[in-house]
């Protein structure tokens, strides 16, 4: 009987099942709403301003710390049958108390930010941060500075990030504005000190500081000096700059005058220009017998700027990338024996020269593969060097990533992949990397650093250009025969209508070819940059032609924006992407001895 009994209590226990009625779960929260509306078993009454509330301990200790750490301590609240809540509002306690007993949440901009001050105080996680996402989501200009303010005391990053973004992009409306003025001190010198500006010239900085300090001029004025350290004085002609020292407010601090002197006598070049004061333009690097080029096209104003550089004064071309922080690299290689070593140069905006860039050099032993194809990018401000070893048999994508703390290059993970050619594109979009065949994708994730392939394309030509445009990948082949979209969000590609025949475009039939297509993006637009060939009298055009999608209209329109070019030569462009960065004209149109800018006009 014992052993029998024994095995029974095992058996009972193997058996042992839980069960979790989902109708109870999901009715108990009603259940306390109704008996919340019935006025049933209500033990204390919260008054808040002239109204009271009677309501369930258990619920609102259930449901907030606030109320958790109130009725379970020894506080005198906890023995009260009436406690009393300061430093809220009575109505918006109610939409609260709404979502303790229902679970929902109604929220409108009006009444967001008492809101977000009352559920900061209660400490209700979820609607604090269902309240973040819905101001960031919801910031427009004629909101943007008051929540830039409300975010600031609560140290809300997401939607103050929102609100100098829009604040920059509409700084001269803002500046403007009544709630301009309300700014504090702090608050008007982080905005005035960002690079993203959206003015075209810095005088209007310094206007929008006059109007803020002569809003409330007694309280103000002592704060000039402070102020005039985030002016960018290196961006003023010296016109600008002396009617700035002859102006009644500095005029009337000599502390102000002794900053803009000490500023301009020490020439603080590394302000940046702001945004509003630079222009899109594609970066290309064109290297002919004897001369090295860096050009700037800007198609929309119909125009080029080329500045020529002596041979050492232009590091040899591997690879180029303009990162999102606008900083311009130069990959070049040296080889020496059997080591080939790979060097970084930056571009000097403010100087208009190139200079070797405090990053470490690349080795590639005898092991790697000479002839490989080496790119250059950059994903969340990170650096990759990519190198791609298209003729094995066993293709293989090797890359390494920048320690800007240890000042070395890391080993990511390989790739090895079907077989290529020396023209795949590689690209960042959004956070991640994509490297692009005409038979397969591959997708690298630098969180996880690995690889994952993705849908493939139905193409049958090999891509040799690429570009991203918000979260699409746009590319086409060598002769721009066929261009698809990727979309990277949704895994899946569509075909771009292609350009018609370049002869037919030309009125020159079949006479013309296109020799090599480059596809790059300024303003969230496509557009083709193209090298064609007279078959007919054996030659390159004595231009490059640039073309715009109209999306809308799903065609090429051409933008009358050519570029002459140097006899036959087409080579240089046809192994590089076009990369966009955002130049200050003044610093090209004023370059050295080193080199000659020349802007031509169409």
């Amino acid at each position: 009987m014992a052993a029998a009994h024994q095995e029974f209590h095992v058996s009972a226990a193997v058996r042992l099942r839980s069960y979790q009625d989902e109708s109870y779960l999901n009715g108990f929260l009603g259940i306390m709403g109704d008996l919340q509306k019935a006025g049933i078993l209500q033990d204390v009454v919260l008054e808040v301003e002239d109204r009271r509330f009677p309501c369930h301990r258990l619920v609102l200790s259930a449901a907030c710390p606030y109320f958790r750490a109130m009725f379970t301590s020894d506080m005198a609240e906890s023995r009260q049958n009436t406690v009393v809540l300061q430093g809220l509002d009575g109505n918006i306690f109610g939409e609260i108390l709404s979502y303790i007993y229902s679970g929902t949440l109604h929220v409108s901009l009006d009444k967001v930010q008492p809101l977000y001050q009352a559920t900061d105080l209660l400490q209700l996680d979820y609607v604090r941060d269902t309240w973040r996402s819905y101001m960031a989501m919801n910031v427009e200009r004629s909101t943007c500075v008051d929540l830039y303010k409300f975010a600031d005391v609560y140290s809300v990053d997401i939607v103050q990030n929102r609100c100098l973004q829009l604040i920059h992009r509409n700084f001269v409306e803002v500046a403007s504005s009544e709630g301009f003025y309300s700014l504090s001190v702090n608050q008007l010198t982080e905005i005035i000190s960002h690079d993203e500006l959206d003015v075209k010239e810095e005088t209007t900085v310094w206007e929008a500081v006059v109007r803020w300090v002569q809003y409330s001029r007694e309280d103000r004025l002592h704060h000039l000096p402070s102020i005039l350290t985030h002016i960018r004085f290196n961006l003023l002609t010296s016109d600008d700059t002396a009617a700035i020292l002859e102006h009644a407010l500095v005029r009337e601090d000599p502390r102000s005058s002794e900053v803009i002197r000490n500023v301009v006598q020490k020439g603080i070049f590394k302000l940046k220009p702001r945004l509003g004061m630079t222009t899109e333009m594609a970066v290309l690097y064109n290297q002919t017998w004897g001369s090295k080029d860096l050009l700037f096209l800007n198609p929309r104003e119909g125009k080029y700027i080329s500045c020529s550089y002596r041979p050492e004064d232009l590091p040899d071309y591997t690879a180029m990338t303009v990162t999102s922080d606008n900083d311009i690299y130069i990959l070049q290689n040296k080889q020496s024996e059997d080591v080939m070593h790979l060097s970084l140069f930056k571009y000097n905006h403010a100087k208009n020269v190139w200079e070797q860039a405090s990053v470490s050099s690349i080795s590639k032993g005898p092991e790697d593969d000479f002839m490989c194809l080496d790119r250059l990018c950059e994903v969340n401000h990170i650096l990759y060097y990519i190198s791609v070893h298209p003729e094995r048999n066993n293709p293989l994508l090797q890359m390494r990533k920048y320690n800007r703390h240890t000042n070395q290059w890391q080993e990511c993970s390989q790739l090895h992949h079907d077989r290529g050619s020396h023209y795949n594109p590689i690209l960042s979009c959004g956070t991640n990397l994509y490297f692009l065949t005409y038979m397969e994708v591959h997708c690298y994730d630098p969180s996880k650093d690995r690889w994952h392939r993705r849908t493939s394309p139905s193409s049958n030509r090999p891509f040799t250009s690429a570009v991203a445009i918000g979260t699409k990948i746009f590319c086409t082949d060598g002769q721009c025969t066929q261009t698809f979209v990727y979309d990277t969000a949704l895994d899946r590609w569509q075909k771009v209508r292609g350009l018609p025949h370049l002869g037919e475009l030309m009125n020159l039939g079949e006479r013309v070819m296109i020799e090599f297509a480059n596809l790059f993006a300024l303003g969230n637009r496509l557009y083709i940059l193209l090298g064609a060939y007279d078959i007919a009298k054996q030659e390159s055009l004595a231009e490059y032609l640039v073309y715009v999608y109209d999306e809308s209209a799903a065609i090429w329109r051409d933008m009358k924006a050519t570029m002459p070019r140097r006899g036959n030569e087409y080579r240089p462009f046809r192994r590089q992407q076009c990369g966009v960065a955002r130049m200050y004209l003044p610093y090209l149109t004023g370059a050295q001895t080193h080199g000659t800018s020349k802007a031509f006009q169409h």
